[in-house]
Protein backbone atom coordinates (compact mmCIF):
# COMPACT_ATOMS: atom_id res chain seq x y z
CA UNK A 1 0.00 0.00 0.00
CA UNK A 2 1.37 3.70 -1.08
CA UNK A 3 2.03 6.16 1.96
CA UNK A 4 -0.55 8.73 1.51
CA UNK A 5 1.58 11.93 -0.01
CA UNK A 6 0.25 15.36 0.20
CA UNK A 7 1.88 19.06 -1.29
CA UNK A 8 1.39 21.55 1.31
CA UNK A 9 3.26 24.81 1.18
CA UNK A 10 3.85 26.18 4.60
CA UNK A 11 4.11 29.94 5.04
CA UNK A 12 6.63 30.81 7.62
CA UNK A 13 6.95 33.93 9.51
CA UNK A 14 10.91 35.24 9.86
CA UNK A 15 12.49 38.04 11.23
CA UNK A 16 15.85 38.67 12.82
CA UNK A 17 17.39 41.57 14.81
CA UNK A 18 15.92 44.69 13.42
CA UNK A 19 14.87 43.80 10.11
CA UNK A 20 11.30 43.79 8.83
CA UNK A 21 8.92 40.94 9.87
CA UNK A 22 8.53 39.04 6.30
CA UNK A 23 7.07 35.41 5.36
CA UNK A 24 9.05 32.97 3.35
CA UNK A 25 7.53 30.22 1.95
CA UNK A 26 8.44 26.58 1.82
CA UNK A 27 6.49 24.02 -0.94
CA UNK A 28 7.34 20.43 0.45
CA UNK A 29 5.85 17.09 0.13
CA UNK A 30 4.77 15.71 3.21
CA UNK A 31 2.56 12.69 4.88
CA UNK A 32 -0.50 14.14 5.86
CA UNK A 33 0.26 12.44 9.46
CA UNK A 34 3.42 14.09 9.71
CA UNK A 35 3.42 16.93 12.46
CA UNK A 36 3.81 20.44 11.71
CA UNK A 37 7.13 20.10 13.68
CA UNK A 38 8.63 17.60 10.95
CA UNK A 39 8.02 19.79 8.64
CA UNK A 40 9.29 22.66 10.02
CA UNK A 41 12.45 20.37 10.78
CA UNK A 42 12.91 19.37 7.59
CA UNK A 43 12.93 23.12 6.28
CA UNK A 44 15.66 24.11 8.42
CA UNK A 45 17.42 20.67 7.22
CA UNK A 46 17.19 21.20 3.26
CA UNK A 47 15.97 24.38 2.62
CA UNK A 48 17.29 27.39 4.95
CA UNK A 49 19.85 26.78 7.99
CA UNK A 50 19.08 30.82 8.84
CA UNK A 51 15.59 29.10 10.28
CA UNK A 52 15.57 29.37 14.14
CA UNK A 53 13.10 27.38 16.11
CA UNK A 54 12.43 26.17 19.43
CA UNK A 55 12.13 22.01 20.25
CA UNK A 56 12.83 19.42 23.03
CA UNK A 57 11.26 16.47 23.61
CA UNK A 58 8.83 15.91 20.71
CA UNK A 59 6.18 13.93 22.95
CA UNK A 60 4.16 17.23 24.56
CA UNK A 61 5.83 17.27 27.71
CA UNK A 62 8.57 20.08 27.56
CA UNK A 63 6.34 22.81 26.07
CA UNK A 64 9.30 24.22 23.91
CA UNK A 65 7.70 23.99 20.11
CA UNK A 66 4.84 25.97 21.05
CA UNK A 67 3.81 28.37 18.05
CA UNK A 68 1.09 29.82 16.22
CA UNK A 69 0.04 27.22 13.51
CA UNK A 70 -3.32 29.21 10.75
CA UNK A 71 -3.28 31.48 14.04
CA UNK A 72 -4.27 29.22 16.62
CA UNK A 73 -1.62 28.32 19.63
CA UNK A 74 -0.46 24.76 18.90
CA UNK A 75 2.40 22.65 20.51
CA UNK A 76 3.80 21.38 16.67
CA UNK A 77 5.06 18.20 18.39
CA UNK A 78 1.71 16.91 18.36
CA UNK A 79 -0.01 18.59 15.49
CA UNK A 80 -0.59 16.94 12.61
CA UNK A 81 -0.51 18.17 9.08
CA UNK A 82 -4.03 16.68 8.25
CA UNK A 83 -5.50 18.65 10.84
CA UNK A 84 -4.35 22.25 9.94
CA UNK A 85 -3.87 21.58 6.13
CA UNK A 86 -5.45 19.99 3.22
CA UNK A 87 -3.55 18.40 0.17
CA UNK A 88 -2.30 21.24 -1.95
CA UNK A 89 -3.05 24.33 0.57
CA UNK A 90 -1.15 26.62 2.72
CA UNK A 91 -0.15 26.17 6.98
CA UNK A 92 0.74 29.67 8.30
CA UNK A 93 3.42 29.28 11.21
CA UNK A 94 4.13 31.94 13.57
CA UNK A 95 6.00 32.66 16.84
CA UNK A 96 3.65 33.15 20.18
CA UNK A 97 2.12 36.59 20.76
CA UNK A 98 2.71 38.89 23.93
CA UNK A 99 6.12 37.58 24.06
CA UNK A 100 9.25 39.53 22.26
CA UNK A 101 10.64 37.97 19.20
CA UNK A 102 13.84 36.46 18.87
CA UNK A 103 14.14 35.14 15.63
CA UNK A 104 11.85 33.60 13.19
CA UNK A 105 9.66 31.32 15.39
CA UNK A 106 11.66 31.91 18.61
CA UNK A 107 10.32 34.11 21.33
CA UNK A 108 11.40 34.98 24.89
CA UNK A 109 9.67 33.63 27.88
CA UNK A 110 12.29 34.85 30.51
CA UNK A 111 9.34 36.91 31.83
CA UNK A 112 6.92 33.89 31.96
CA UNK A 113 9.52 32.13 33.62
CA UNK A 114 10.63 34.83 36.39
CA UNK A 115 6.94 35.44 36.86
CA UNK A 116 6.06 32.01 37.76
CA UNK A 117 9.62 31.81 40.48
CA UNK A 118 7.78 34.94 41.94
CA UNK A 119 4.31 32.93 42.84
CA UNK A 120 6.81 29.56 44.36
CA UNK A 121 5.86 27.57 41.10
CA UNK A 122 9.95 27.52 39.26
CA UNK A 123 9.91 26.19 36.31
CA UNK A 124 12.86 23.68 37.58
CA UNK A 125 12.86 22.73 41.67
CA UNK A 126 16.41 21.86 42.78
CA UNK A 127 17.28 18.59 43.41
CA UNK A 128 17.48 18.97 47.27
CA UNK A 129 13.88 19.37 47.03
CA UNK A 130 13.43 16.34 45.95
CA UNK A 131 11.75 13.23 48.18
CA UNK A 132 14.25 10.15 49.07
CA UNK A 133 11.49 7.49 48.87
CA UNK A 134 13.36 3.96 49.54
CA UNK A 135 13.03 1.29 46.94
CA UNK A 136 10.16 -1.36 48.20
CA UNK A 137 11.79 -4.72 48.66
CA UNK A 138 10.65 -7.36 45.81
CA UNK A 139 10.47 -11.17 46.84
CA UNK A 140 12.54 -10.76 49.89
CA UNK A 141 15.46 -8.89 48.37
CA UNK A 142 15.94 -4.87 48.62
CA UNK A 143 17.82 -3.56 46.57
CA UNK A 144 19.51 -0.74 49.27
CA UNK A 145 19.52 2.78 49.13
CA UNK A 146 16.92 5.64 48.42
CA UNK A 147 15.14 6.22 44.93
CA UNK A 148 15.63 10.00 43.88
CA UNK A 149 11.79 11.00 42.47
CA UNK A 150 11.09 13.94 40.18
CA UNK A 151 9.79 16.39 42.61
CA UNK A 152 6.52 17.90 41.24
CA UNK A 153 5.54 15.22 38.97
CA UNK A 154 2.25 16.38 38.37
CA UNK A 155 3.79 18.67 36.12
CA UNK A 156 3.59 16.11 33.41
CA UNK A 157 0.15 16.61 33.01
CA UNK A 158 -0.36 20.25 34.50
CA UNK A 159 1.01 23.35 33.55
CA UNK A 160 4.07 22.36 31.37
CA UNK A 161 5.00 26.39 30.89
CA UNK A 162 4.20 26.35 27.11
CA UNK A 163 3.08 29.82 27.05
CA UNK A 164 0.22 28.94 24.76
CA UNK A 165 -2.25 30.25 26.69
CA UNK A 166 -0.53 33.45 27.46
CA UNK A 167 -0.26 34.13 23.04
CA UNK A 168 -3.85 33.17 22.83
CA UNK A 169 -5.30 35.83 25.59
CA UNK A 170 -6.46 38.74 24.60
CA UNK A 171 -5.84 40.73 26.93
CA UNK A 172 -2.03 39.88 27.79
CA UNK A 173 -1.81 41.63 24.43
CA UNK A 174 -3.27 44.72 25.28
CA UNK A 175 -1.96 45.28 29.17
CA UNK A 176 1.36 44.72 29.96
CA UNK A 177 1.02 44.50 33.64
CA UNK A 178 -1.27 41.36 33.47
CA UNK A 179 -0.32 38.46 35.04
CA UNK A 180 -1.61 36.21 32.90
CA UNK A 181 -3.41 32.80 32.58
CA UNK A 182 -0.58 30.65 33.50
CA UNK A 183 0.52 32.95 36.74
CA UNK A 184 -2.58 32.58 37.59
CA UNK A 185 -3.60 29.39 37.53
CA UNK A 186 -0.15 28.32 39.24
CA UNK A 187 -1.41 30.63 42.03
CA UNK A 188 -4.66 29.14 42.19
CA UNK A 189 -3.11 25.54 42.27
CA UNK A 190 -1.41 26.67 45.20
CA UNK A 191 -4.27 28.42 47.37
CA UNK A 192 -4.26 31.48 48.73
CA UNK A 193 -5.33 31.43 52.14
CA UNK A 194 -3.11 32.15 54.73
CA UNK A 195 -0.70 32.79 51.82
CA UNK A 196 -1.16 36.85 51.69
CA UNK A 197 1.75 37.80 49.48
CA UNK A 198 0.37 35.29 46.57
CA UNK A 199 -3.48 36.71 47.52
CA UNK A 200 -1.89 40.07 46.60
CA UNK A 201 -0.82 39.47 43.15
CA UNK A 202 -3.64 37.93 42.52
CA UNK A 203 -6.65 40.07 44.42
CA UNK A 204 -5.57 43.62 42.13
CA UNK A 205 -6.59 45.46 39.05
CA UNK A 206 -3.95 43.67 37.11
CA UNK A 207 -4.70 40.16 38.57
CA UNK A 208 -8.36 37.68 38.39
CA UNK A 209 -10.20 41.56 38.24
CA UNK A 210 -8.00 42.08 34.79
CA UNK A 211 -9.16 38.74 33.01
CA UNK A 212 -12.50 39.02 30.99
CA UNK A 213 -13.30 35.31 30.68
CA UNK A 214 -12.66 34.43 27.13
CA UNK A 215 -11.21 31.47 27.84
CA UNK A 216 -9.31 31.43 25.13
CA UNK A 217 -6.29 30.60 27.34
CA UNK A 218 -8.49 26.51 27.96
CA UNK A 219 -9.22 26.48 24.34
CA UNK A 220 -5.53 26.22 23.53
CA UNK A 221 -4.13 24.55 26.64
CA UNK A 222 -2.62 21.11 25.53
CA UNK A 223 -2.46 19.78 29.36
CA UNK A 224 -5.84 20.23 30.06
CA UNK A 225 -5.22 22.66 33.06
CA UNK A 226 -8.24 24.64 32.30
CA UNK A 227 -6.41 27.90 33.67
CA UNK A 228 -9.95 30.19 32.71
CA UNK A 229 -11.39 27.82 35.15
CA UNK A 230 -8.72 28.08 37.74
CA UNK A 231 -8.73 32.04 37.21
CA UNK A 232 -12.65 32.13 37.27
CA UNK A 233 -11.98 29.86 41.09
CA UNK A 234 -9.48 32.08 42.13
CA UNK A 235 -11.74 35.34 42.19
CA UNK A 236 -13.92 32.85 44.69
CA UNK A 237 -11.39 32.63 46.62
CA UNK A 238 -10.46 36.58 46.47
CA UNK A 239 -13.94 37.41 47.73
CA UNK A 240 -14.21 35.14 50.41
CA UNK A 241 -10.81 36.15 51.61
CA UNK A 242 -11.91 39.34 51.63
CA UNK A 243 -15.20 38.91 53.19
CA UNK A 244 -13.29 37.14 55.76
CA UNK A 245 -11.17 40.49 56.96
CA UNK A 246 -14.05 42.54 56.87
CA UNK A 247 -15.89 40.59 59.75
CA UNK A 248 -12.46 39.73 61.45
CA UNK A 249 -11.48 36.52 60.55
CA UNK A 250 -8.07 37.32 59.50
CA UNK A 251 -5.96 35.72 56.62
CA UNK A 252 -6.13 32.15 57.47
CA UNK A 253 -9.38 31.59 58.16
Amino acid sequence: MTAEVWTVTFRVFRRKGAEAPHYDFFRLEVSPDEYVLDAIERIWAFHDRSLVYRYACHHATCGACGMRVNSVEKLTCITTIRSVARDGGEVTVEPLRNFPVISDLTVDMGDLYRSMEAVHYPAVSPVAAAPLPTIPAKDGISPGGPLREEPDAHRLNDCIECGLCVSACPIATTTAGYLGPAVLAAIQFQGISGKPALAGLADCEDGVWRCHSAYECTAVCPSLVDPGWRIMDLRKQAIGRRFRRLFGRGETA
